[in-house]
C-alpha cells in the first residue's frame, strides 16, 4: 500500500492516553509533524484542545492514520503492556509496507519484545522496544529514554529522540542501549531500582513517625532537608511535597487519609523473577516487591496486630538523625547496585552488549529514579566499563565504609523496637555477605549431598565428588 499524496505526517502514535498525549504535544514542540491515533472519541478531543498551538489532529480510523504518515512510516505504540500491544500491532500489520517502523514505548516484558521483533521481521517490518521514564510530566517536557533492538530503525528516530528527552549538562537523556528486547530490559530494572527507593522511603517514614513520634511537619523538614544535599533525588522531592498535601475532603493532610495498601503494575515484579532466573540476587528490590504484597493483606494484619506486642519507640540519641541519613544513603547505593549488577550479568547472558556507564547516564535526567547519586554511578562506570559491580569502584567503598556504622546503629534499632524494615534490613545483609570471603555455603553442598546425593567440590582437589553420609567415619 502506498498512499504518499495524503502522507503529511513523520511520526504517528497510538494511545493518546496521558502519556502518548504528551509526548507528541512534546514532539510538536520540537518541530515534527505529528498525529495521533486512539479508538476513544473524548482523548481524541482531549489532544486536539491541548494541541491547538500546533493544530494538531488525530484519527478515529486506523487506515486513515496509517495512510497519513510518511514513508518509511515509523509509529510509536503506548498502549498498555499484554495482550493489547499484540492486538494493535496485528491491526496495523495488514496497512504497512516492508520497511516501516513499529516501537513500543510501554512496559512490554522484554520476551514478549523479543517475539515480537522476530515475528515482525520475517514481514520486512522493523521493530525495537523502548521504555520511558518520567511519567506524564516528563512525557511531556523530557523524559528518559532507553530504545534497543533494531539498530537502523533508531538511527531513523535518534534526532527526534534526542530532541524531546531530557537533558542535563546538554547532554540527552537517551541513548542506544543495546540489541534485542535489551531496551525493555533495562526499564525494567529501572522499575525494580524505583520500587526498592520507593520503600526505603517509606520505611524511612515508619521510623520517623511510629519510632520517634515525629508528626507531619518534622518528617517533611528531615526530607526536605537530605533533598537539599546528596540524597536529592525525584522521588525524595516528591516525597517531601506529599507531606505539604492537604484533602480537600477533610482538609487534613491527606496522606492520613490513604490507606495502607500498595497497588503494582508486575515491572517490580518481572524484575525479580528474571533475577532469579539469572541467579542474580537483588534482595532489597525483593523485599520491596515483598512489602507491596504484605501492604495487601490488611485483614489479616489488623487481626495479627491485636494478638501481638506493638512496635515500641527508638531509644534515639541525638545523633539518630544523622544515621538515618547515613542509612538511606548506604540503602540507596545498595538498590542502584544490585540494578546496575542486574544489568551487568543479564548483558552476559542475553548479548545485550550493554554500556553501563551510558545507562547511568541517561537516568540522571528525566526518569523516576533520577538523583545525585547516579552522577557517581556514571563516574565509577565511566573510569572502569569492565566493573562487574558498583561496590568495586574505590570512591564508593570509600562512601559506604563512612555510611556502614549509622546503617547499623538504624538497623538494629528499629529491629530492636519491632518496626518492620525489609528494606533496609536486606540492603546490609546483602552488603555483610558480599564482603564475606567464606560463606557458610559448605554446610549447604554438605546437606544437598546427604540427602539428595547432589555431590559437593572441594577446596583442595579439582572435580565432583559425594560422601557416604551415612556411614559413619568415627
Amino acid at each position: 500500500m502506498n498512499n504518499d499524496r495524503k502522507a503529511q505526517y513523520t511520526f504517528g502514535m497510538v494511545g493518546l492516553g496521558t502519556m502518548g498525549r504528551n509526548l507528541l504535544l512534546n514532539m510538536a514542540d520540537n518541530g515534527f509533524a505529528v498525529t495521533g491515533y486512539d479508538k476513544s472519541e473524548k482523548m481524541l478531543q482531549i489532544f486536539e484542545e491541548e494541541g491547538k498551538k500546533h493544530n494538531l489532529k488525530g484519527f478515529s480510523e486506523i487506515e486513515d492514520f496509517v495512510q497519513s504518515l510518511q514513508t518509511p512510516r515509523t509509529i510509536i505504540l503506548l498502549v498498555p503492556a499484554g495482550a493489547i500491544v499484540d492486538s494493535v500491532i496485528l491491526e496495523l500489520q495488514p496497512l504497512l509496507d516492508e520497511g516501516d517502523i513499529i516501537i513500543d514505548s510501554g512496559n512490554s516484558h522484554f520476551t514478549d519484545t523479543s517475539r515480537r521483533a522476530i515475528e515482525l521481521k520475517e514481514k520486512g517490518i522493523h521493530f525495537f522496544g523502548m521504555g520511558i521514564s518520567g511519567g506524564e510530566e516528563g512525557a511531556r517536557f523530557g523524559p528518559s529514554m532507553m530504545p534497543g533492538g533494531d539498530k537502523k530503525a533508531y538511527s531513523v528516530v535518534k534526532k527526534m529522540l534526542e530532541a524531546v528527552s531530557a537533558k542535563v549538562n546538554d547532554e540527552p537523556c537517551v541513548t542506544y542501549i543495546g540489541p534485542g528486547a535489551s531496551g525493555h530490559f533495562v526499564k525494567m530494572t529501572h522499575n525494580g531500582i524505583e520500587y526498592a527507593i520507593m520503600q526505603l522511603l517509606a520505611e524511612t517514614y515508619e521510623i520517623l513517625k511510629n519510632g520517634l513520634d515525629y508528626d507531619n511537619n518534622q518528617i517533611q523538614a528531615v526530607f526536605e532537608k537530605w533533598n537539599n544535599g546528596r540524597l536529592k533525588s525525584f522521588l525524595m522531592e516528591i516525597t517531601k511535597d506529599v507531606f505539604l498535601f492537604k484533602d480537600v475532603k477533610t482538609g487534613n493532610l491527606l496522606v492520613d487519609e490513604i490507606k495502607d495498601e500498595a497497588k503494582s503494575k508486575g515491572t517490580g515484579k518481572w524484575t525479580s523473577q528474571v533475577a532469579m532466573d539469572i541467579e542474580t540476587p537483588i534482595p532489597t528490590i525483593d523485599a520491596a516487591v515483598s512489602s507491596r504484597n504484605l501492604s495487601k493483606l490488611k485483614k489479616l494484619r489488623v487481626e495479627l496486630a491485636e494478638a501481638f506486642p506493638a512496635a515500641e519507640k527508638i531509644n534515639a540519641t541525638k545523633d539518630f538523625i544523622n544515621d538515618l541519613e547515613e542509612a538511606f544513603y548506604f540503602a540507596m547505593a545498595s538498590a542502584y547496585a544490585q540494578g546496575m549488577h542486574l544489568l551487568w550479568q543479564a548483558s552476559i547472558q542475553y548479548e545485550y552488549e550493554l554500556n553501563l556507564a551510558e545507562i547511568a547516564k541517561i537516568w540522571r535526567g528525566g526518569c523516576i529514579i533520577r538523583a545525585e547519586f547516579l552522577e557517581d554511578i556514571y563516574q565509577a562506570y565511566k573510569k572502569q566499563p569492565e566493573l562487574q559491580h558498583l561496590y568495586e569502584d574505590t570512591s564508593i567503598q570509600k562512601k559506604i565504609n563512612q555510611s556502614l556504622k549509622g546503617t547499623r546503629n538504624v538497623v538494629c534499632s528499629a529491629i530492636q523496637a519491632g518496626l518492620a524494615i525489609p528494606a533496609y534490613a536486606a540492603s546490609l545483609t546483602y552488603f555483610d555477605t558480599l564482603k564475606t570471603s567464606r560463606m557458610p555455603s559448605n554446610l549447604t553442598q554438605a546437606q544437598r549431598d546427604f540427602f539428595g546425593a547432589h555431590t559437593f567440590e572441594r577446596i583442595d582437589s579439582e572435580g565432583i565428588f559425594h560422601a557416604d553420609w551415612n556411614k559413619q567415619n568415627l
